[in-house]
């Protein structure tokens, strides 16, 4: 009897509850060797005044498990709730999210039936960071971090998990053409690990393009290496263009915990009606059993809703007069799965799932670069409109070692010759760079500088110190320089 395993079980809102009995009926029928540690998370934790949509005392249960089977939640609208997904992965170190796409055509409608695509996304930074200011009334900012672990984790944990499935390519898709420090790192960074990696083909897209081509073709695809936000969006995508949203699995991998749970969302409006599709959330069960080393019941489990989808047995969401048989509920798809458990699919192919614990991706810091302060960036919050008159008045603040070279309005400069057709916001960055003389500075000089634009009366509501890193530009220069 092998050893049972325990996991920490919610089922979250709207569909959840349906489609958490559905999954655990199956997980049971399939006798996979897991005890359940029931908690509660969601909505009625939010108005219980648990900022994050779960108890305190439930964190014990998801450090002393290490594994977490989650149903969908909704998050309240309105400041002061944080999403408990996100906290969650930050929280227990969750770096790698993997959304595996696969058709099943010609028993699912797609209009690519030729589409096996596994979307590995950064699961913990970027603009998921939550990092969001109003600054000025017109203007509120989110602060976009990409860092080099979290880059080098990901993109890693990429390469290997091709290499273990004998993946043959890795398309890394980024906008480092505009944002040339945050996807430019990450762009570098997948170049430098990728030559590590000879035998798998490699290619880096602009994510627009890269988007329009998967939507397009996305059997030219293999693996996607995407940072936070766009691997969101792609992989929301890639299960739409497979047939549904809602057969769509995720699993989110830690080095000491994992999460599984259904891409889609609570889906409120069909909640309680039997009618949700439950495939995502089994299918997320699945991998979480190939994760523990159970791969003989995954593969059990995973045959057998191959044989129920080849039988025909389709939830509305995909079901089509052409290709289906029968429409059924919630309830009645987990029964037809557990019916046809110890069958194979007789067309698509039957899966053998290898134990498959993830490599822990071990991050070595590199020695610190020589960090050289040059300059300030000073943001204004100034309601006026010409701004000739805003630099005369900042041109009072400089002094021998820092002088006004720029500004900027919505990253485009303004002044110097700027022109009139521009319009700007009453958010105005406002650039000090070192003389000639001075060649570098250091912290009491922005502190004095900073001390000169207040006596001028002006609000200075954020700084960003201009650092040069062994010599280069750690800043971008902006649209008109």
């Amino acid at each position: 009897m092998p050893n049972r395993i325990p996991v920490t079980v919610a089922s979250g809102d709207g569909i959840g509850p349906e489609i958490m009995e559905a999954t655990l009926r199956v997980l049971e029928a399939a006798k996979a060797p897991l005890d359940f540690e029931h908690i509660e998370i969601g909505q009625k934790l939010y108005h219980q005044g648990h900022s994050a949509g779960i108890r305190p005392d439930d964190w014990k249960s998801l450090r002393r498990t290490g594994l977490f089977l989650k149903g969908p939640i909704t998050t309240p609208e309105g400041g002061g709730m944080k999403s408990l997904n996100v906290t969650v992965r930050k929280t227990l170190g969750l770096f790698a999210n993997v959304r595996p796409v696969k058709s099943l055509a010609p028993f699912v409608v797609t209009k690519h039936p030729i589409m096996d695509v596994v979307v590995i996304r950064e699961n913990e930074e970027d603009l998921y960071a939550g990092i969001e200011h109003q600054q000025t009334d017109e203007v509120v900012q989110c602060l976009k971090l990409i860092t080099r672990p979290g880059s080098e984790k990901i993109i890693r944990y990429a390469f290997e998990f091709a290499r273990r499935r004998n993946r043959r390519k890795i398309t890394c898709l980024t906008k480092d053409n505009i944002m040339k420090l945050t996807d430019g790192l990450f762009h570098r960074i997948f170049d430098e690990i990728g030559e590590e990696y000879p035998e798998i083909e490699k290619e880096h897209l602009i994510v627009d393009i890269g988007m329009a081509r998967l939507a397009a073709a996305p059997e030219l695809f293999d693996i996607l290496v995407v940072p936070n936000l766009y691997g969101d969006i792609i992989s929301d995508i890639t299960a739409e263009l497979s047939g549904s949203v809602g057969m769509g699995s995720s699993a989110n991998i830690g080095d000491r915990a994992a999460m599984f749970e259904a891409i889609h969302g609570s889906a409120p409006a069909i909640a309680g009606k039997n009618i949700a599709n439950p495939s995502g959330l089994l299918r997320s069960a699945v991998t979480m059993l190939v994760h523990t080393g159970h791969g003989n019941v995954a593969g059990t489990i995973y045959n057998a809703w191959q044989r129920t989808i080849e039988d025909g047995v389709h939830t509305i969401d995909v079901y089509s007069p052409m290709h289906s048989r029968k429409s059924v509920g919630t309830a009645e798809f987990a029964d037809a799965v557990i019916e046809r458990l110890g069958e194979q699919p007789r067309k698509l192919p039957p899966v053998r799932y290898e134990a498959d614990r993830p490599n822990i991706i071990h991050y070595t810091r590199r020695p610190p670069a020589k960090k050289t302060l040059v300059g300030v960036d000073v943001f204004i919050h100034w309601p006026g409109e010409q701004v000739n008159d805003l630099a005369v008045q900042l041109k009072e603040a400089d002094n021998d070692r820092l002088r006004l070279q720029m500004i900027s309005n919505r990253g485009l400069t303004v002044w110097p010759d700027g022109y009139p057709e521009t319009f700007c916001t009453d958010h105005w960055r406002c650039r000090f760079y070192v003389t000639d003389d001075a060649i570098s500075i250091d912290g009491g000089d922005v502190v004095e500088l900073l001390k000169r634009v207040h006596q001028l009366r002006l609000d200075f509501i954020k700084t960003e110190h201009l650092y040069l890193f062994d010599g280069r530009p750690g800043f971008s220069l902006g649209q008109g320089q």
